[in-house]
């Protein structure tokens, strides 16, 4: 990889972009939906105002390609907190340090704990999560745990603090397959007034996290942007030449997109910028579409109703029965929560919901069986 994501985001001109998209004529959404335009153009084109006006048919396309890519089977993965220490200050975040809550770290043994009640509801797809606290969250920490819940779990991903490329080569050989970092906004500015302390601050160090994880040999590399703390567009732009340049460039990572509306949280700021639900379907249309081959998650930030109607759209994979807290699944915590969440479902709900609606719930990724890992 000599080319670096910064030069090639450098270079963009995403204001520009939206524009284009504001812009983008009833022929021009005709000719992206037809393929007969690529890249920034196409998705800019997908993202515009005249392509809400042919929503169905994008969803139309993108439940096609779907089918068509995944089959009808949605992987099922649980959240598990193992702190709430924190040393950015973030606007926007229930963790920030700023804010006078019950600090909270699960020693190896409570995780263990907490991932046997996610054992024993099905769950062989672990996310372990965390504020970001170097100290106290270190590599060392984070490697102990996942040695610990490696051999009774399929997949172990992680969203912690990012790590130089040396700390993710460590956490892979313990058993972490798959990392989850979040931009939060693509927006120079905007990012600066929102990430007030902390190494977070650093955009450019941020952005280059999916790469250092990459070259580290991370199977599974997932972006995505808080949607509410710029505009969407701009950020839907961004996020996508994102992961079609992680596409391109670390090809031998699986790339997943994210698709988080920023929700309530404890001391935290309201949403900026109001996200409209029909806004995030064409989002996710527009992603499905200019990336067939893309993972697309969906947390339990949006409630039931809407999950269900997104997931013919393009989601792979869905959280269920999340905690936002540490030592949520055992001894549930309002006070401590990261965000709300709004779907509340059990696990088991969230399957048979499935069902219903003709997908299978995957519990298991035999993937790793299969390639003979340990």
């Amino acid at each position: 990889m000599n080319e670096t994501f910064q030069s090639a985001f450098d270079s963009i001109d995403f204001d520009h972009w939206r524009e284009i998209s504001l812009e983008s004529s009833a022929a021009d959404v005709e000719r992206a939906l037809r393929g007969g335009s690529r890249g920034l153009d196409r998705f800019a084109a997908l993202l515009s105002p005249a392509a809400a006006e042919r929503l169905e048919d994008l969803a139309r396309l993108a439940h096609h390609i779907t089918v068509q890519r995944f089959g009808r089977v949605v992987q099922l993965y649980a959240p598990l907190y193992v702190s709430n220490e924190c040393v950015d200050t973030c606007t926007y975040c229930g963790f920030s340090r700023e804010h006078q809550i019950e600090r909270v770290t699960l020693t190896p043994e409570q995780v263990e704990s907490e991932a046997q009640v996610l054992l024993d509801e099905g769950f062989r797809h672990l996310l372990l999560v965390s504020g970001e606290h170097p100290r106290i969250v270190s590599t060392g920490y984070l490697a102990e745990v996942v040695q610990r819940l490696r051999p009774r779990f399929a997949s172990i991903g992680i969203e912690v603090a990012p790590q130089t490329e040396e700390g993710y080569r460590r956490l892979i050989e313990a058993g972490v397959d798959s990392l989850t970092v979040y931009q939060e906004t693509y927006d120079r500015r905007l990012y600066a007034t929102y990430h007030l302390g902390g190494r977070k601050k650093n955009f450019d160090w941020r952005l280059a996290t999916p790469e250092r994880a990459a070259r580290a040999g991370m199977k599974r590399i997932g972006i995505g942007s808080l949607l509410g703390l710029a505009d969407w567009r701009r950020d839907g732009l961004a996020t996508f030449f994102h992961a079609q340049w992680l596409q391109k460039h670390c090809w031998r990572s699986q790339i997943q997109v994210s698709v988080p509306r920023l929700q309530e949280a404890l001391q935290a700021i309201d949403a900026p910028v109001r996200v409209k639900d029909v806004e995030v379907v064409q989002l996710v249309c527009a992603l499905r579409i200019c990336l067939p081959d893309l993972g697309i998650v969906l947390s339990t930030r949006e409630d039931a109703a809407f999950r269900d109607g997104l997931l013919p759209l393009g989601i792979t994979q869905m959280s269920a029965g999340s905690r936002t807290e540490p030592g949520g699944y055992e001894a549930p915590n309002t006070d401590a929560e990261q965000f709300e969440v709004a779907d509340r479902r059990t696990p088991a709900e969230v399957a048979r919901r499935l069902n219903e609606l003709g997908y299978e719930a995957v519990w298991k990724d035999w993937e790793a069986t299969l390639h003979g890992a340990a």
